[in-house]
């Protein structure tokens, strides 16, 4: 007797901000890091499919963007249990409507930055139907989760750390495709609240090598900020445009050390960069941010330095330059860090987990 066994699969809706379609385009040819998707691409292999949202380029007004996801996920001719999103924005209507009923499938998604208490009794009152709109959520790191629990609207048992991190097969295929060879300076890209003035004081007054990479955005006043500066010989600055992840990874990978100075923030600007360090095995040296997941002088991965402090990063880029023994050490300890407690394996099963647990109904 022959027994046939169908296994249901659990679907989730996965809406990203960014260009889903050329991400998954780039991603299948081995030219963009998967963990961009949040472990969207790993679900499969925890019995989750997935419907991908159709990106919608962001020239659209804010509203008429949220209106185009709306109408997007509530016309989808799939099937769904739930929605997994890497963010609110866009989706705040259908996360309202799940608040009052009107939207059955639950909402999963990655909160970047602490949830805080609103300052008036109305903004309260809309932020607290707001997050009864959202069935789980994703945090970078248990700051972010400990300063979210002061909000009346934390709800511990749907709070959960995700250990976001590098597409691993992404950057061992790179470094084989394209050898490094001798590691050589000092690299910077990102391009969130960049603190280009201490990064370059700090490196004119020490002279070392130094590749600066900055979006060419209109919306980032960068350009204008470089044409206040003094920039001595060992700095080189370039603009890019658009996303470019696998060519600025190339050169990453050349260099021999991460840095990443930022402005202060109550979230987590940087990480992304930290992530690709990671994932190339490259020490960093960056803004002592309390919301990463990762203390770097503790991981011994790389150093830290406090918020504006030229004098620190000095000392940061020194030490570097004059222990390359243990700048590689650092380096090795970054790929360790990557490959057994942050990459987009690990990922992909925490939120399978979350996902799986939602009490979806079953299609078999």
């Amino acid at each position: 007797m022959e027994f046939i066994f169908i296994f249901a699969l659990m679907k989730v809706y996965f809406y990203h901000t960014q260009d889903i379609q050329r991400i998954m385009r780039e991603w299948g040819e081995g030219r963009f890091p998967g963990h961009y998707l949040y472990g969207a691409t790993q679900l499969g292999d925890h019995g989750i499919d997935v419907v991908f949202h159709r990106y919608r380029p962001l020239l659209l007004s804010r509203w008429r963007l949220i209106l185009y996801n709306t109408w997007q996920i509530l016309t989808c001719r799939e099937h769904f249990d739930a929605i997994y999103a890497t963010h609110y924005r866009g989706i705040e209507i259908i996360i309202f409507l799940r608040a009052i009923g009107l939207f059955r499938r639950p909402i999963v998604i990655w909160h970047h930055q602490p949830m805080v208490t609103a300052a008036n009794r109305l903004r309260r009152s809309v932020s607290r139907l707001f997050y009864r709109g959202i069935d789980h959520m994703f945090f970078f790191s248990e700051k972010l989760i400990g300063d979210s629990l002061a909000s009346p609207n934390a709800r511990p048992e749907r709070m959960h750390l995700g250990h976001w991190g590098p597409d691993i097969d992404f950057f061992k295929r790179l470094q084989r495709e394209h050898p490094a060879g001798r590691h050589y300076g000092f690299i910077s890209t990102g391009k969130e609240r960049r603190d280009m003035p201490t990064l370059v004081k700090a490196f004119n007054d020490t002279g070392a090598p130094l590749a600066i990479y900055l979006p060419e955005s209109n919306d980032i006043s960068y350009r204008r900020l470089f044409d206040r500066l003094d920039v001595k010989d060992n700095i080189q600055v370039n603009f890019v445009s658009g996303m470019i992840p696998y060519e600025l990874s190339q050169k990453v990978n050349r260099a021999s050390c991460v840095v990443i100075c930022c402005k202060e923030t109550k979230y987590t600007v940087g990480l992304t960069t930290i992530v690709e360090a990671l994932g190339l095995g490259l020490p960093v040296i960056c803004s002592r941010n309390p919301q990463f997941p990762i203390d770097v002088d503790k991981e011994g991965c790389g150093i830290s330095v406090p918020y504006y402090d030229v004098e620190g990063w000095r000392q940061a880029i020194a030490y570097i330059m004059e222990h390359p023994d243990e700048a590689a050490r650092m380096g090795r300890r970054a790929r360790e860090i990557a490959e057994t407690r942050y990459n987009d394996t690990i990922c992909a099963r925490e939120a399978a987990e979350v996902l799986r647990n939602l009490g979806y109904r079953k299609n078999a």
